[in-house]
C-alpha cells in the first residue's frame, strides 16, 4: 500500500469525547478530513450543534451525542447508544477532560478529589472497555488516550494534584491495555499534549494576561500550541500507517518537558 494511502480512513468510523470545541474538536476535524465517519460527544448541547454544522460546513460526515462523562453512569448510557446506534466503532479518542478547581490537597474534598478522577481517568475505563472491547470482537480497533504533560511532571502552579494523579493513571491504563490487546489486533496509544491555546486556556489567560508570556517563555520553542498542530498525530495513531505501535506516550509540547 503506497505511504499515503495508509493514513487514509475511508470506511471508519471514529468516536471523540469532548469533541465540541479545543483539542477535541480539531482532532475531529482531522479525523473527518482524513475520511472518517464522525462522532463527536461533549455535555453542551449547544455547543456541540455548532461544532457539528461547522464540521458539516466543510463537508465532514458528523453525527453528535450529549454525554456529561464525568459522571460514570452518563459514560455507560453513552456506550449504550454507540453500539445500538453506530455499532461498529472503529477509533476512540478518550479526549474529554480537564481539571476545573485547584485547591490545595490538605484542604481538597473527597468529592471534588473523585470528580476529577471520575472526569479523567473513570470514563476512559468505562469507554475503553465497552467500545474498545467490542473492537476485539473484530480484530481491529484503534483507541487514542489523550493524558497530558502532567502525567509526566506536576504543574508548578496547579493545586489538589488530582489532575496529574489522573492523567498519570491514563498513561499506565493505556500501556496495560495495550499489552493485554495488543495481538488481538487492536492498538491502544496515548497522546500527552503540553500547553495548547485552547478555549479553556484562552479564558486562563483574560483572567491573568502575563501568563501567556510566562508560559511561552518556558518552552524551547518559544510558544502555544495551536490546537490544529495535534491533528496530523490523532491521523496517524487512527490509521494502518501506525500498525505497528501499541502503548506508546507521545508528547507533543513544543519542547516544554525539556526543559
Amino acid at each position: 500500500m503506497p505511504i499515503l494511502d495508509q493514513f487514509s480512513l475511508v470506511g471508519r468510523r471514529a468516536v471523540i469525547s469532548g469533541g465540541s470545541r479545543g483539542l477535541g474538536l480539531e482532532m475531529a476535524r482531522a479525523l473527518g478530513e482524513a475520511s472518517a465517519e464522525i462522532i463527536i460527544v461533549g455535555s453542551d448541547g449547544e455547543r456541540l450543534s455548532q461544532a457539528a454544522q461547522e464540521l458539516g460546513a466543510a463537508g465532514l460526515q458528523v453525527h453528535t451525542v450529549v454525554a456529561d462523562l464525568s459522571i460514570p453512569t452518563e459514560a455507560e448510557r453513552l456506550c449504550d447508544r454507540l453500539l445500538t446506534d453506530f455499532p461498529a466503532i472503529d477509533i476512540l479518542v478518550n479526549n474529554v477532560g480537564g481539571r476545573r478547581i485547584n485547591t490545595p490537597t490538605e484542604d481538597l474534598p473527597l468529592e471534588d478529589w473523585q470528580r476529577i478522577i471520575d472526569l479523567n481517568l473513570t470514563q476512559v475505563f468505562l469507554c475503553t472497555k465497552r467500545l474498545g472491547g467490542a473492537m476485539l470482537q473484530r480484530g481491529w480497533g484503534r483507541v487514542i488516550n489523550i493524558a497530558s504533560i502532567n502525567a509526566l511532571w506536576p504543574g508548578k502552579a496547579m493545586r489538589g494534584r488530582a489532575y496529574e494523579t489522573s492523567k498519570a493513571a491514563v498513561a499506565m491504563f493505556t500501556k496495560a491495555v495495550a499489552a493485554d490487546w495488543a495481538a488481538q489486533g487492536v492498538t491502544v496509544n496515548c497522546i500527552a499534549p503540553g500547553p495548547f491555546l485552547t478555549d479553556a486556556n484562552r479564558r486562563w489567560i483574560g483572567e491573568k494576561p502575563e501568563f501567556e508570556a510566562e508560559v511561552a517563555a518556558s518552552i524551547p520553542m518559544g510558544r502555544w500550541g495551536d490546537p490544529k498542530e495535534i491533528g496530523g498525530l490523532v491521523v496517524y495513531l487512527a490509521s494502518e500507517a501506525s500498525s505497528y505501535m501499541t502503548g506508546s506516550l507521545l508528547v507533543l509540547d513544543g519542547g516544554k518537558l525539556l526543559w
